[in-house]
């Protein structure tokens, strides 16, 4: 039974994790738009590594990809409602 008082416990102390290095995943596409999606917010912009737990090797790499996207149309520079 919790108290109406007592906050409530959330995933804040889990661990996060490269989804790249636990999966295998060496390269990252760029022609795939909704996979890039994940590491992009609401307005275009890229999500530091503290929130997704990207490592920085494959945040540098994430990063790349989404530039490229953007340089071909494939995603957004700037939006007002991106998801």
């Amino acid at each position: 039974m919790t108290l109406q008082n007592e906050p409530i416990q959330r995933n804040e102390n889990r661990k996060k994790y490269c989804r790249f290095k636990r999966h295998g995943i060496k390269y990252i596409d760029y022609k795939d738009a909704n996979f890039l999606l994940k590491f992009v917010n609401e307005q275009g912009k890229l999500l530091p590594s503290r929130i997704t737990g990207t490592s920085e090797k494959f945040q540098k790499k994430v990063a790349t990809a989404v530039k490229r996207a953007r340089h071909l149309a494939l995603l957004p520079y700037v939006t007002d409602s991106l998801k």
